[in-house]
């Protein structure tokens, strides 16, 4: 939702084009490349996921069995990227399940990066509106000018301001070298908040914790709100397609241990900051953690802007790719290749141009990040579960498989399959009805 290491999917997958002798991933390089790709503005939502669940025993066995699902995803595409020899999510699927499927995973992956985007200025919104009420408030206070010299406070126009004078300008350039510069960034804004919501929970008055930890399940279809939340929070398959194929050792067995490690990683961290935050705010949590603390916070206060500082960073990237998938569609559907050539760059300003300005019109209507996690997890199930389900289906008809073992196989795939449709189809109507009761 993960978001950073799209940056990742960037360095190491230029679409078969790799120089495989210079790309060498080690064991503990994969591991951490893949915890940046699943760690991002998910982590925001783990908290609120938990009280909507109805407690930590509800939430913590939702995401074992999702992370049963989540490393079976990542070991078939491992799998399937060492038979098709492709280093790209798109390229894989296409290989292993023909191309009709291939451009729906396309498709998919341009709707799913687009509405990333969203979620990231939703996040900074949200952020630019608690910073902006801190400055409002020491703006009115005695001795303070008043609120009328406030206008240039609003977020909503500070939100397009930095859309257009700084993620717009870094986002046209068609290499983003600035990428080795932040790799850290995102990683270090997911840490420390996960610390900040312990270190925050231990400050808080203790006669409150046993109030919040106590807390009931409203109906059975509350529970599976926390899916999409899980499916954003540990979707990190795109990229893992592009690790395996970059890794020095690729034996299936060790491939297994990687994809293990790197889950669990991301299960201690995300429970982590969910327990606590769930622990310090119960049912009244906000669906962005940061949004329920105090605006003046000085803990707080650098929470936020290491995850908006990180989040205007990242977006670019996340775009790059979005922007590669359509140019890609584009030379595919349209004949005159050359004159998409010749007109690169006019082309390439007025993709970018409309990716920024749809999704910052987009994202100053959405409520609030658990509505966009709820659609982008949605799609994420086709990432996780659908397209892997797909080509273990694929590959079990192509091989030569012992009949038990093939019966096993299908069975998995079908369970795969079935389990991604539900969460496709259980989180984005859920989202959309509730977006629409808001907006409405």
């Amino acid at each position: 939702m993960g978001e950073l290491a799209r940056e990742s999917i960037n360095l190491l997958s230029k679409a078969d084009g790799l120089d495989r002798q210079s790309l060498h991933l080690s064991s503990s390089g994969a591991v951490f490349i893949l915890l940046k790709s699943a760690l991002g503005a998910g982590l925001l939502n783990f908290p609120w996921a938990f009280s909507r669940a109805g407690g930590l025993h509800t939430a913590l066995t939702l995401e074992v069995v999702s992370l049963v699902f989540l490393i079976s995803g990542m070991v078939i595409l491992g799998y399937c990227s060492s038979i098709s020899q492709c280093s790209t999510y798109q390229g894989v699927v296409k290989a292993i399940c023909g191309p009709t499927i291939g451009r729906l995973c396309a498709v998919c992956f341009l709707f799913n990066v687009f509405m990333i985007c969203i979620a990231f200025l939703v996040v900074v919104e949200d952020q630019l509106s608690k910073l902006c009420d801190s400055m409002a408030s020491n703006a009115t206070s005695p001795g303070g000018e008043g609120s009328a010299q406030l206008w240039y406070m609003n977020r909503r126009l500070g939100l397009t301001a930095i859309c257009l004078f700084i993620i717009l300008p870094l986002s046209v350039p068609e290499e983003l070298s600035f990428q080795k510069y932040i790799s850290m960034l995102g990683t270090c804004a997911a840490t420390y908040l996960t610390i900040m919501v312990v270190i925050k929970f231990y400050m808080e008055d203790s006669d409150s914790i046993s109030v919040h930890s106590d807390s009931s399940i409203t109906s059975w279809t509350a529970i599976f709100t926390v899916l999409p939340t899980i499916c954003f929070g540990f979707q990190c398959h795109e990229a893992s397609v592009a690790v395996y194929s970059s890794m020095r050792n690729k034996s299936l067995s060790h491939w297994v241990l990687i994809s293990i490690l790197s889950m669990l990683a991301c299960l201690l961290i995300y429970s982590v900051t969910g327990m606590y935050g769930y622990w310090t705010f119960g049912t009244d949590v906000a669906a962005d953690i940061l949004m329920s603390y105090p605006d003046d916070d000085v803990l707080v206060i650098i929470g936020r802007m290491l995850f908006g500082v990180s989040i205007i960073t990242i977006y670019p990237i996340v775009l790059h790719l979005g922007r590669s998938v359509v140019q890609e569609l584009c030379v595919t559907y349209w004949s005159s290749s050359v004159v998409l050539t010749a007109c690169r760059r006019r082309q390439r300003v007025l993709l970018t141009s409309g990716w920024v300005l749809s999704s910052l019109g987009a994202s100053l209507f959405v409520p609030d990040i658990s509505k966009i996690i709820s659609l982008i997890g949605g799609v994420s199930a086709f990432f996780i579960f659908l397209f892997p389900g797909l080509c273990l289906l694929s590959v079990v008809r192509g091989e030569s498989v012992a009949v038990r073992a093939r019966w096993g196989w299908t069975l998995w795939a079908a369970v795969t399959i079935l389990c991604g449709a539900f969460t496709f189809g259980q989180s984005s109507a859920t989202a959309v009805l509730e977006l629409l009761e808001q907006l409405g």
